[in-house]
């Protein structure tokens, strides 16, 4: 399938993409959906190379493909489900029918209970038994906490409601240092698992239960749950009324959009979360609407599968230069490499090629001043790509945030043009002479011709976020559908809860380690003396 994009791949390899970026490439090679700018051009993708890749999403059935999600088709073939997030920002109503029922007269129902609720929590109308909600605790894990967890930092200018905390780790120092911060009788816990059976995540909630208990004479009445399974949050106390659930079609790390964002409806208001679930729903209908040349989810997609599949450069860094947006790259790491991790493609064959790329980062400048020097100067090309806005919240030190913008766009052209041996002798030729000169210049060479791509926006708003957000989600959905594998499932998961289950009675003592791998046996026997 790749064929024929590395045969032009290697034609034009060592081709310096600055030598392309005349005066019209810029504008040739990005695209644009609402104030969303997309910049390609500092890429070594070609005009003959983007015609190469569109042909791909014409050979695997993208745009048919697209049309089923949307209408409720089951494309998630592994598990017989629709995929569906989209209709939790479908704010306008139309229809969308699964089994032969609309399923949006549900999903606004929800969306207007969750409002109502949340309301009440801003104004005061649902209280803690010591006054007024201070603090929200979100308990959950993965999806259930990413997303969440990644809005309340990106909308932080917007948040003036109760402050909001994240636990998602087992690990007891995760709850326990959260629990410090608050006051129980003026804290909200809102439980977030689908099945109400995640481990992690009861585990934290039984905790949070007991500390509340400790101060308040009803716990349960301080706890709200994000689930399905109405009789087990019974069991658990909390009433129906404050139970917010989701239906299948929705996948963990696409959740955001409807229940499992209730902790950030809380933090920014009602009105904030509409506006984000509307930048949602705008980039979708650009997805659905616009030509694949000027489709920037199709050729954010293109972009990555030409550098992965093609290149074979096997990681991807995400760096926006907007601290706001710190959780991006996490996010991202489950959204992309849990959806699109795979070997195995949708009819049950091996893989022929590599699948999703190991995506990372952090945001700007901090990586500068950690891991830009392997990007600039290592021996793998790693592919970038800069997020960056116009402005930000803070008017006042604008004069910093023009700083934060000249070094993103320094990076992305650092990154292209380098710094040749002949320029790297004029640093230092004042300082050192003959073998020396040569060592030392050396060491100052930038090969360069390193790719890069750059989102730029006016300013990180709510529906800006959204926007982003589903352009990313929309990304995963291309190149899944190009590389024939299912990105709404997720079995590798489960082989590791299994086998933790099984474990847990050796690392308590009540049972031995027979049968265990050697590593682990001595592993547990390590642990168990020394306290565990």
């Amino acid at each position: 399938m790749f064929d024929a994009l590395k045969a032009h791949q290697a034609t034009v390899a060592d081709r310096r993409i600055e030598t392309m970026l005349d005066a019209g490439r810029a504008k040739d090679f990005s695209a644009s959906a609402g104030e969303l700018l997309f910049d390609y051009s500092k890429t070594n993708i070609d005009g003959e190379g983007r015609a190469l890749l569109i042909d791909l999403l014409e050979q695997t059935g993208v745009a048919a493909k697209r049309d089923a999600m949307f209408s409720g088709e089951k494309i998630n073939e592994t598990e017989g489900r629709a995929v569906l997030h989209t209709a939790l920002r479908n704010i306008d109503g139309k229809p969308v029918v699964v089994d032969g029922e609309d399923v949006m007269p549900g999903v606004l129902e929800t969306l207007a209970r969750m409002e109502k609720f949340a309301t009440e929590v801003r104004d005061g109308i649902f209280e803690g038994q010591g006054g007024k909600i201070t603090d929200v605790i979100n308990i959950g894990i993965g999806g259930s906490d990413l997303g969440p967890a990644m809005g309340y930092l990106a909308l932080a200018p917007y948040a003036d409601g109760p402050r909001c905390h994240f636990v998602s780790n087992v690990d007891p120092a995760d709850i326990f240092q959260t629990m410090e911060k608050c006051d129980p009788a003026t804290t909200l816990v809102i439980v977030a698992s689908k099945t109400f059976t995640t481990i992690e995540t009861m585990t934290n909630a039984r905790t949070a239960k007991e500390w509340m208990s400790e101060q308040v004479t009803d716990a349960s009445a301080q706890f709200a749950a994000l689930s399905t399974a109405m009789d087990k949050t019974a069991a658990f106390g909390i009433p129906a009324n404050r139970v917010f659930g989701f239906e299948d079609w929705v996948g963990g790390r696409y959740s955001m959009w409807g229940p499992i964002g209730l902790s950030l409806m809380i933090a920014v208001g009602p009105q904030n979360f509409r506006e984000f679930l509307r930048g949602g729903q705008e980039m979708d209908k650009h997805f659905c609407s616009t030509e694949w040349s000027q489709n920037v989810p199709a050729m954010l997609a293109l972009v990555g599968l030409w550098h992965n599949q093609v290149c074979g450069h096997a990681t991807r860094a995400v760096l926006p230069y907007d601290n706001n947006l710190a959780r991006l790259p996490a996010y991202l790491q489950q959204l992309e490499m849990e959806s699109n991790g795979k070997g195995v493609s949708m009819d049950g064959e091996d893989l022929a090629f590599n699948s999703g790329p190991v995506v990372w980062g952090e945001p700007g400048t901090n990586g500068q001043h950690a891991f830009y020097q392997l990007i600039h100067q290592g021996t793998r090309v790693i592919p970038c790509e800069f997020l960056v806005a116009a402005k930000g919240h803070e008017p006042e030190l604008h004069y910093q945030h023009q700083l934060l913008v000249a070094n993103c766009l320094a990076q992305s052209e650092a990154l292209m043009k380098g710094r040749s041996l002949d320029e790297a002798r004029g640093k230092v030729a004042d300082k050192f002479e003959g073998a020396e000169l040569e060592r030392q210049a050396k060491h100052r060479v930038f090969v360069g011709n390193r790719p890069s791509t750059t989102l730029a926006y006016p300013q990180l708003t709510p529906l800006m976020l959204g926007q982003i957000i589903a352009l990313y989600e929309h990304r995963v959905f291309v190149e899944g559908v190009v590389l024939g594998i299912n990105s709404y499932d997720q079995w590798g998961v489960e082989l590791g809860k299994e086998l933790a289950t099984a474990l847990q009675p050796v690392v308590e003592g009540k049972e031995d380690a027979a049968g265990k791998d050697g590593s682990t046996a001595a592993l547990v026997g390590f642990l168990r003396g020394n306290g565990l």
